[in-house]
Formats: structure tokens, C-alpha cells, sequence
């Protein structure tokens, strides 16, 4: 069949997808490709991405955190607010209104297609804030980790038209939150399946040695909550996208035909042209190899993965140091006291010693020396080239040759 354009509404892709032996993804009212773009912080993946994937019929992400970054006038009202005794306020303030804007100008040029969804980690301070902004800014689905979002039913009862779906790990965080959440009323209306030894960022493991456990592998986990969805009486009604690791059409078809409904990848989108993040960042993921990619612990308590930079090689180094020294700041050294729990400001020994905040906004502003560069596992389609968007859904919508698939 032809092949769609970038500039082509969703059906000819959606027909892509079928032709080659792909179901569709159906979240609510809504058949999209089963292709999710994963929410990516701080400003990585923010309007122009998000509206690009959905553009194609895909799920676009736009991440909530500290948006304010992408934002000039806001960055000039809110930076130096250091001594300011009502400096959290007005960058909680700042950070909705960008949210508001990137919401808002990815609807508009997402033209009508696909869905636009926020991600909003449970573990921010201002996690309430940001799915309340969400919702009324006009997103088609919130997608949150980081945590067990118990509260997010209560949270969305005003907006039923919004879908709700939670990032989990395994079968036991999947029951325990649907049974929470049935008791007010709700069931997800999708639910990711993030498996920690494969993908990138705040990973859904209790600790680093727990990444490689065996019940989170997805031969695990997808056909322990579809029998937890049969003796429940849900069927098929909550589908599960599967996430870390997927680089190709083979890895969708084999993950579908193992009960998924669909993908979501987030390193891979990164590196496209329309990734908001600068140059620098996409090419730092884009070349990593390997022996690159490093686990360690969070200054909120989560393992995490990324690409091991001159800063994160000496944080590394000098962990033990700055863990013997941890004791409770008087504030947050970004004056915004993004996180719940922060290892740093409240000098919690045993996790993370740094700003997170910090070092991913001179990964967004492609600072190589001092960010951080959060990355999955696993190869990337393209190697190390830079791609757009609809080169890649198309590479995932289409099967390799026989030879290259032997």
C-alpha cells in the first residue's frame, strides 16, 4: 500500500498498522495507532512532540514538570526568586500557566488527531496542581507514575471524558490499584506496564538490585493481570500498553500477540527532529552505548537509568561522600520544592544526593558537562541518526524484510 505523509490525516496510518498486522489501540472513545510517545522530563517532551505523534494518530505526551524552563517570560519572572519568601508559590504559579499554554498549543496543532496526553508524576509536591491544571486545560488523558496514583479517581470525578492511566510495574501494583479504584467508581481506562530493567528515567522497582527481577518481565506480568482482569470480570476492557525496550514492528506484533494492546517508547522518540529538547541532548542519547548507560538511585528514592556523563560519572564517584554528609536543608536549592520526598533537602541518607530539577534542565538546555540525561537500555532504531517523527512510527508500523528479520 503507499506509504502515508507527515502531512496526512491518522486513517492512512491507522491502515498501515492494520495492513501489517497490527490492532489498533482503543482508549475510551478513541481508536489510535498502539503507539504511546512516553512523557519525558524536564521539557523534553512538551507540545511540539506530543503534537507531532498525535498528528499521525498516535498518543503525544507532554511531561508537567517545570515547563516554566520552555518558557522566556516565565523563566525571567521566576528564576532568581531565591530569597523570595513566596518563591514556591509563584513557580508553582509559573509552572500551570506554561503547562496551560503546551496543553493548549498541542491540541491546536495535533489538528483533531490522535489524543494528547499529560504525565504527571505522583511524587511531585505539586502533583495535585498539575492533574487539576491538566484537566481543565483540555487534555485527552492523564498518564501517571512515580508512585501509586490511589488519588487520581477522586481527583478526575469532574471530568469523566479524561482517561486515566497509571504506569505500574507489575501484577501486584496493578490489582491493588484497580481495586482501590473500583471501590470509587473507576476503573483505568489503560494501564502502562513499565518494565524497570528496560526503560529510561524513574523506574518502577523498589530498588537498583531489583531491576532485573524476573516477575516484571513482560511474559510475566501481561498474562498475570489479564487472569487478574478475567476472575475480576473486566475481559479486555483495561488495555495494557507495554513499555522499555520496543525498537520495531516485531517487538509490537510479539507483545500484542502476548495480550497488549499497545506500545508506549520514549528514548526513541527523543531522538527525533521534533523532540523539544535541544541538539545536544538528542545526539547524547543517540550515541550512548552499552557501557554508557548507568543504574543508580534517585533523589527520590527510585532506581533510575541514564547515560553516564562527566557529571554523573563524579556524583558517582563522590556518592559515599555526599551520603555520609546528608542532613536536612532549610530549603530546596531551586526554591520550589518540586519533589514530596527529596533526598537532597531533607538529607536522606541511602538515596539520591543531588537537584534533579537542576541537572535535567542543563540536560534540556544540552549543557553535556552538567546534566542528566535520563535513556533506556535498549538500541534505538535508527543507531545514532537523528529522524523525524513519521520515519519512525512508519519503521514501527512496518515489518522488516524477511532477510533482516532472520
Amino acid at each position: 500500500m503507499k506509504m502515508p505523509t507527515e502531512t496526512a490525516s491518522h486513517e492512512p496510518w491507522l491502515a498501515l498498522a492494520m495492513a501489517s498486522g497490527l490492532k489498533p489501540l482503543r482508549i475510551r472513545n478513541k481508536t489510535l495507532l498502539p503507539i504511546v510517545q512516553g512523557g519525558m522530563g524536564v521539557g523534553v517532551s512538551a507540545s511540539g512532540l506530543a503534537a507531532a505523534v498525535a498528528r499521525l494518530g498516535g498518543m503525544g505526551t507532554i511531561s508537567s514538570v517545570d515547563l516554566r524552563r520552555r518558557h522566556p517570560d516565565l523563566m525571567a519572572a521566576t528564576a532568581h526568586l531565591d530569597k523570595a519568601p513566596d518563591a514556591r508559590e509563584l513557580i508553582d504559579t509559573a509552572n500551570l500557566v506554561a503547562l496551560d499554554r503546551e496543553i493548549r498549543t498541542a491540541r491546536e496543532a495535533s489538528q483533531g488527531q490522535g489524543a494528547i496526553a499529560v504525565n504527571v508524576m505522583k511524587a511531585l509536591s505539586a502533583y495535585e496542581a498539575y492533574v487539576k491544571q491538566a484537566l481543565q486545560s483540555g487534555t485527552d488523558a492523564l498518564v501517571v507514575g512515580a508512585g501509586l496514583p490511589l488519588d487520581l479517581p477522586d481527583l478526575a470525578r469532574e471530568h469523566p471524558e479524561v482517561a486515566l492511566i497509571p504506569i505500574l510495574s507489575d501484577a501486584r501494583g496493578v490489582q491493588l490499584l484497580v481495586r482501590k479504584w473500583e471501590k470509587k467508581g473507576r476503573l483505568p481506562d489503560a494501564i502502562v506496564i513499565e518494565h524497570p530493567r528496560l526503560a529510561g528515567g524513574h523506574l518502577g522497582a523498589a530498588k537498583v538490585a531489583d531491576l532485573g527481577d524476573g516477575r516484571f518481565d513482560f511474559e510475566v506480568v501481561i498474562p498475570q493481570v489479564q487472569e487478574f482482569f478475567r476472575q475480576a470480570g473486566y475481559g479486555e476492557d483495561i488495555p495494557l500498553i507495554a513499555a522499555g525496550g520496543i525498537e520495531s514492528h516485531a517487538d509490537i506484533r510479539r507483545l500484542q500477540a502476548l495480550g497488549a494492546a499497545g506500545v508506549q517508547l520514549g528514548t526513541a522518540f527523543a531522538v527525533t527532529e521534533e523532540c523539544d529538547a535541544s541538539e545536544v541532548f538528542k545526539r547524547i542519547l543517540a550515541e550512548a552505548q552499552p557501557q554508557d548507560i548507568v543504574e543508580f538511585t534517585s533523589v527520590a528514592g527510585l532506581p533510575a537509568r541514564a547515560v553516564r556523563t562527566p557529571w554523573l560519572d563524579k556524583y558517582l564517584r563522590i556518592l559515599p561522600i555526599l551520603q555520609e554528609r546528608a542532613h536536612p536543608k532549610a530549603k530546596c536549592n531551586m526554591s520550589f520544592d518540586c519533589l514530596q520526598t527529596c533526598g537532597l533537602r531533607d538529607g536522606l541518607p541511602g538515596i539520591g544526593q543531588f537537584c534533579i530539577d537542576q541537572q535535567l534542565g542543563h540536560a534540556m538546555e544540552g549543557d553535556a558537562q552538567r546534566g542528566l540525561f535520563f535513556r533506556g537500555a535498549g538500541r534505538l532504531p535508527f543507531g545514532e541518526q537523528i529522524r523525524s517523527v513519521a520515519d519512525l512510527v512508519r519503521h514501527l508500523l512496518t515489518p522488516a524484510p524477511l532477510a533482516d528479520a532472520a
